[in-house]
């Protein structure tokens, strides 16, 4: 859940900017569901590749800026792979990698925890309407 929750988020982010934003042009909002896909299908297996000789680079201190800087060239790989996504420059591809990290990081630090479901701080949806 939280997956489909991260996808449709990170498209969401992704096709809102390139509504406000000139240089980025984006088809439709099921090709900003495709690249929200391949964006995190990249990081995964990809990602790790390129952001650890830069952590160690920077001695792991800028992780999070190394995070950002790779999402935008994973961002601009996409561009190149292809015809229905356009990032015109580096610039953009950066702000849409510091959006989705900041959406992200809202929606990971909103989701209620484990521990707080077990406590009966969070009422689940489901016991919600087991009440009614």
């Amino acid at each position: 859940m939280n997956l489909i929750l991260h996808l449709l988020l990170d498209a969401a982010v992704i096709f809102g900017l390139a509504y406000l934003m000139p240089q980025v042009d984006v088809k439709n909002f099921g090709t900003a569901v495709l690249i929200a896909l391949l964006l995190g299908l990249l990081n995964f297996f990809v990602g790790w590749l390129i952001r650890f000789p830069l952590n160690l680079v920077t001695f792991f201190l800028l992780t999070g800026i190394v995070r950002i800087i790779v999402t935008a060239i994973l961002l601009k790989l996409i561009d190149k792979v292809m015809d229905s996504f356009t990032i015109v420059g580096f610039w953009p591809a950066l702000v849409i990698a510091l959006a989705v990290a900041v959406a992200g990081t809202l929606i990971d630090r909103s989701a209620p925890t484990q521990e707080m479901v077990e406590s009966g701080y969070v009422v689940t949806v489901l016991s919600h309407l087991r009440l009614t």
